[in-house]
């Protein structure tokens, strides 16, 4: 499991450096990066923990109709999108400040592309890994949590290059 994370770390690194100059010029989506990327990764290791303690406490085997899973993955993606409006506030009000303001519709807009990807696939990564885990007699807490976190640093970065894209800021 820490090979895997190792090796995801640095592929983020990479995706990173490779955007190094283009990233340069948009200081507030530098600004963006960390808490955007965090969020995916700190909510889906937040519903491991749930879907985990779920396990633990014998509440279900069924990934489907299961209101646990249902509830928790509600529950995650709400704290999810709210954490990305906030950020898209709190980035809006630092870059200002510092006189490198970006439009709020664009950082938002940024924000809440790249956290649907991100929490798409760490939500379903999270989902399947916790029952795999269980099926198999890992222990989900150990399993779930420290790869959904590279996994959601690696998606996230992502995420953000296609709402840039996509949004013909890049």
């Amino acid at each position: 499991m820490l090979t895997i994370t190792c090796v995801m770390g640095i592929i983020v690194g990479q995706i990173l450096n490779t955007r190094e100059n283009s990233l340069l010029s948009m200081p507030a989506i530098l600004i963006l990066i960390p808490a955007l990327v965090k969020i995916g990764g700190d909510t889906g290791s937040m519903l491991g923990a749930r879907l985990s303690s779920a396990f633990h406490m014998g509440l279900g085997d069924r990934i489907y109709r299961n209101p646990v899973v249902h509830n928790s993955v509600i529950a995650a993606a709400i704290v999810g999108f709210v954490s990305s409006i906030f950020v898209s506030m709190l980035v809006f009000l630092a870059s200002w400040l510092m006189g490198f303001g970006m439009p709020f519709t664009t950082l938002l807009g940024i924000s809440l592309i790249a956290v649907v990807i991100e929490l798409t696939v760490v939500y379903s990564a999270t989902v399947a890994i916790s029952f795999a885990s269980h099926r198999f007699g890992m222990d989900p807490d150990d399993t779930v949590i420290p790869f959904i976190a590279s996994l959601g640093d690696l998606v996230g970065v992502i995420g953000i290059f296609v709402a840039l894209h996509l949004l013909n800021v890049l």
